[in-house]
């Protein structure tokens, strides 16, 4: 499976024009993006911050995922304007076990470069690079509380799957909704029928 993923990361990086005309990269990380990587951390607004799993905000966190890049186990695709990280999205997968089938997103852009569909181009990148790695579904959580973001990746074909009420808290301790949102990831090929 790693061996696709190798492969298929050799059309990075690519260059695509967002919404306000601006012209953006994408690649994958590198071990050398570990400041401008926690940099886009530090901009994200605490209160955002609070509802992400790691501890971004401790450079020994971003320097330790710079230092032990497995692309086959956690991808991490950048967005870049000006040379400056500004968004990132990560396909991460499970290699064993009754989940290897399902990659699990998730996506990230400075407030700064929101509304120019960045966050929308790299997702549907990493689902391309989940096809590719013969990923059959793909899931994404939430909290409640981050409707826009639930939006756009039911635009891209997500459904809820499951909402619990008071389920998972933040890093404050604060409890919150949980919603798990999933996409059946079908190739072209299974669409048009096998054996034509």
């Amino acid at each position: 499976m790693s061996s696709s993923i190798d492969f298929e990361l050799q059309q990075y990086p690519k260059k695509l024009q967002l919404k306000n005309g601006k012209k953006a990269a994408l690649r994958p990380l590198k071990p050398e993006d570990e400041k401008e990587f926690h940099r886009l951390f530090q901009g994200i607004p605490e209160r955002e911050r609070m509802f992400i799993k790691h501890r971004v905000q401790d450079l020994k966190v971003i320097r330790d995922w710079c230092k032990n890049i497995d692309y086959g186990r956690n991808l991490p695709l950048l967005g870049l304007i000006d040379g400056e990280i500004v968004g990132v999205a990560t396909l991460h997968q499970q290699l064993g076990g009754w989940k290897r089938h399902i990659g699990r997103v998730s996506v990230l852009v400075h407030p700064d470069f929101r509304g120019l569909g960045l966050a929308r181009t790299l997702i549907s990148e990493l689902l391309e690079l989940a096809r590719s790695a013969g990923l059959e579904k793909a899931e994404a959580e939430f909290i409640g509380e981050q409707p826009a973001a639930m939006k756009m990746f039911a635009l891209l074909g997500f459904r809820e799957l499951v909402r619990l009420d008071d389920y998972v808290k933040d890093m404050q301790a604060i409890s919150h909704d949980y919603v798990l949102m999933g996409l059946e990831l079908k190739t072209d090929e299974e669409y048009a029928g096998v054996g034509g």
